[in-house]
């Protein structure tokens, strides 16, 4: 993909549905009685993988005009391909477990790489049979009765938390999760809202078993993937992304704009489905280098790509660190953020947690690899809209993952 420079880039933007909230929603309502309709569901090619093993394991599930129809059943033993999706994996782990059922979860060779046993070691506190391939996929879930306790998440992790609450759904008495640091809460909400007995205090979560009741669900726009026309705003004229969704443990991207001087404001703020909604307007901005550590990176972690963009078109040494889940993505994004980076001209330092960017108010462009992550081609994209000679992106194709359309959108 040949992205050329730009002098300004200014428009509108509908952003496509929140890939974290239209798993849950797919994968929720198909355990669920009676049928929902997902409505602006991204339908990349991980949501894709989610429906898939929904419909593996006996829900009926279809894709019409933009949205998802689920039909929840009794589900049945199965053998589940999740594609290069480590958020269907790691959930379907809970849910399987929590409703004793025998399956095998399997992915592409990228997902096969990934770690799996952070997710499966606390479910065998509750009981949970899960067998690892040397701590990856294949992962082998077996039925076995499981019981509430209290479970301390080692690795903060939105994913993690997620598959013990749909464990703790089918599991005897009460099941206490807590966090060192509050993640992601889709899965809460939408729990919740599908009648769930399940209360949230502080940093925990308390379930009890629970039967769900399927709810239709309008997914508000992903703010991951408005990430990237939020940064081409700042660094190149004013963009407004409409039907943003701002969550405020997905909202860190915000506190970074506030530290860098990006100048945005949300309108039109709304409330749907219990996630809170807004329009999010950002200007071009001169932009400041910042600090971040790890208690923000829960709330940011997606993003961190398109932020060390940002930081190597501020002026000034920006540092990164407590930002190690990077490693453990579709690709290390540690080491290929900081190779896109190089390529394109910046002055960038990987560091096992993070990275050192010092800021030189322009990139000049070049050729970079995705190594087939859709993040990092995206933010390449971005980079090199804004530097002097655009350049390049190889195996650009990855970022139908997440933003079918993102290239046409960019124009």
């Amino acid at each position: 993909m040949i992205i050329s420079p730009r002098s300004d880039f200014a428009g509108e933007f509908a952003i496509p549905g929140d890939k974290s909230i239209t798993h849950r929603a797919v994968m929720f309502n198909a355990m669920a009685e009676g049928e929902a309709l997902v409505t602006n569901a991204l339908l990349g090619e991980d949501c894709l993988s989610t429906a898939s093993c929904m419909r593996a394991l006996g829900a009926e599930v279809s894709v019409q005009d933009g949205a998802i129809r689920v039909k929840g059943a009794p589900l049945h033993d199965a053998e589940c391909f999740c594609g290069n999706s480590g958020t269907t994996m790691r959930l379907l782990m809970g849910l399987i477990a929590g409703q004793r059922l025998n399956a095998s979860l399997t992915g592409d060779a990228s997902l096969s790489k990934r770690p799996m046993e952070r997710v499966a070691k606390p479910l065998r506190l509750l009981g949970a049979d899960i067998e690892t391939t040397d701590g990856t996929a294949p992962v082998y879930v077996r039925s076995a009765k499981l019981s509430g306790r209290e479970v301390d998440t080692a690795t903060a992790s939105a994913q993690v938390k997620s598959a013990l609450l749909l464990a703790a759904l089918g599991a005897d008495g009460e099941t206490f999760v807590h966090e060192s640091v509050k993640t992601r809460d889709h899965t809460e909400r939408m729990l919740a809202a599908m009648g769930a007995d399940i209360r949230v205090i502080g940093n925990t979560v308390r379930v009890k078993k629970s039967a769900l009741r399927a709810a239709d669900v309008e997914v508000p726009g992903d703010i991951s993937s408005a990430a990237y026309f939020m940064a081409l705003g700042a660094l190149l004229g004013e963009t407004l992304c409409k039907n943003v969704g701002v969550n405020p443990t997905r909202t860190g991207i915000l506190s970074v704009f506030d530290q860098m001087g990006v100048i945005y404001s949300l309108e039109n703020e709304r409330t749907v489905c219990g996630e809170p909604v807004a329009d999010i307007r950002v200007k071009k901005s001169a932009l400041k280098p910042i600090v971040l550590s790890k208690e923000i990176m829960p709330s940011l972690i997606d993003e961190l790509p398109v932020i060390a963009v940002l930081c190597a078109y501020a002026e000034g040494e920006s540092v990164i660190t407590g930002a190690e889940e990077l490693r453990i993505k579709e690709s290390d994004r540690i080491k290929t953020t900081a190779e896109m980076l190089a390529n394109f001209g910046g002055d960038v330092m990987a560091r096992e947690d993070g990275f050192v960017i010092r800021g030189r108010k322009t990139l000049a462009g070049g050729s970079a690899d995705s190594y087939l992550d859709h993040r990092i081609a995206m933010s390449a994209a971005v980079a090199l809209a804004a530097s002097e000679k655009g350049g390049e992106i190889k195996n650009a194709e990855c970022v139908n993952i997440s933003f079918p359309g993102f290239y046409g959108m960019l124009g």
